[in-house]
């Protein structure tokens, strides 16, 4: 069993009220969550490692700054190529008994990554991948995956390619705390940039959105550089631990501490449920999480 750390992390603003109200009416049932899935997507760099982060509009359970995601669609339950481990297998990987809700979350990862950076882990067989994802082609099937106009598994179908499932590797499952409104049970994966393909924003509804070396960001997550580069009303003036759900920071603190995408990805993990519980600390409300210890040497920040 991995040695867990118990974690403290500031209370985001907009999760006081309903925080505090938790904490006055008594522990009711919590909202049902909405499944999810996300991906972490990395690269080398002569610096460390880079992940691809975005800005969120509005009051994202993901974070105002978060990794490629969302909730999961009808979609993602439709009958498209496969290629990679089975759906029972990711059943297993992903530590669940519920095969159908795994291939979704693959399925889910796979068509969000898409749609919010135009990669496509996708090919015709799996020793290929799609490249220049950043033709206007594409773009324009981004929008059309983001508007709904079209599905994703017609746009994969129409062009004769399945889904790359063996270029995800399973991270961790985030769990949105109890007395949240808005809940998300996400499902993190990681994969690398493919050959020929870079990340861009949507063109209709992206605001900002670039790789970040997770070793600077991690160095600098005491000062407000990366939130005023964002420029946004809700990032300018704060810090990266006010910026992301603790889930996403803690993860960007293990890119930190590995040796290179190949290192990070193949580190073995168990599957573990994060979520974030609501205590008191010197008068403070903050969120307590239960992390496990999985570099050596990887910072921690105790109580």
């Amino acid at each position: 069993m991995p040695q867990l750390s118990r974690r403290l992390f500031d209370l985001p603003t907009e999760l006081t009220g309903a925080a505090q109200s938790w904490l006055d009416h008594g522990e009711r049932t919590p909202r049902a969550p909405r499944f999810a899935s996300s991906v972490v997507l990395l690269r080398d760099s002569p610096a460390g490692l880079e992940t691809w982060l975005g800005y969120r509009p509005g009051s994202s359970p993901l974070g105002v700054l978060a990794f490629p995601g969302g909730s999961l669609e009808s979609d993602d339950d439709a009958s498209v190529g496969w290629l990679g481990p089975s759906p029972r297998q990711w059943a297993e990987h992903l530590g669940t008994a519920d095969v159908g809700l795994a291939r979704r979350h693959v399925a889910g990862a796979i068509r969000e990554l898409f749609e919010e950076t135009g990669v496509l882990l996708a090919g015709p067989d799996l020793s290929t991948t799609v490249e220049a994802t950043t033709a206007a082609e594409w773009m324009k099937a981004r929008e059309a995956v983001a508007t709904q106009e079209k599905s994703f598994s017609a746009i994969l179908t129409k062009r004769g390619l399945s889904l790359r499932t063996d270029l995800l590797k399973p991270l961790v499952n985030w769990l949105s705390p109890d007395f949240a409104h808005r809940r998300f049970n996400t499902r993190y994966f990681a994969a690398t940039i493919p050959v020929n393909q870079q990340p861009s924003i949507l063109a209709s509804k992206g605001v900002w959105g670039r790789w970040v070396c997770a070793t600077g960001v991690i160095r600098d997550r005491n000062t407000t550089a990366l939130g005023d580069e964002v420029g946004q009303p809700n990032t300018a003036g704060l810090t990266l631990g006010q910026l992301l759900v603790p889930g996403s920071e803690i993860m960007l603190e293990k890119m930190a501490a590995s040796n290179g995408c190949i290192a990070y990805l193949s580190y073995k993990r168990k599957a573990h449920v994060y979520q974030p519980q609501l205590i008191t600390e010197d008068g403070r409300l903050m969120l307590e999480v239960e992390a496990a210890k999985t570099v050596a040497g990887e910072p921690q920040r105790e109580r």
